[in-house]
């Protein structure tokens, strides 16, 4: 059941799982649980994620890029700015861990000016990698 939780959190802040997979009633809660806390954490205007979700190329809010911090932090993508990439595909979908793998590896870690920029950075490299799948929670 926490595994079924992470995939969805980490598909929808990875940006890679969430619109792919099926989510059950307890990992849609538990990624409106993720969302409300970072969204209150840092006073993002949930507005600039709903532009990401539409399409949007993820813009430099600094709120933004620390939600995305915070986000990752959660699912347990990141940690001391230094995100790991091979726990992020450990928690995707083997089909979606082995399309998106070469994309996430050569991403690997965008260094910013601080753990909120590193963060966003690397969602920037994903972003662009993989438009298609793309999605924040």
């Amino acid at each position: 059941m926490w595994t079924q939780a992470l995939v969805l959190t980490l598909g929808a802040l990875a940006s890679l799982a969430a619109a792919a997979v099926e989510m059950d009633e307890d990992m849609a809660e538990l990624a409106r649980m993720v969302r409300d806390n970072c969204a209150g954490e840092t006073g993002v205007d949930v507005a600039l994620v709903e532009q990401v979700n539409a399409g949007a190329d993820l813009m430099p809010d600094e709120k933004l890029k620390c939600y995305i911090k915070c986000t990752m932090e959660t699912a347990g993508m990141m940690a001391d700015g230094e995100v790991d990439i091979e726990a992020v595909l450990a928690l995707l979908p083997p089909s979606l861990a082995d399309q998106h793998a070469p994309s996430l590896r050569a991403c690997g870690t965008q260094r910013g000016a601080d753990h909120c920029d590193t963060a966003f950075r690397t969602q920037q490299c994903w972003q662009k990698a993989n438009k298609a799948d793309y999605f924040l929670i």
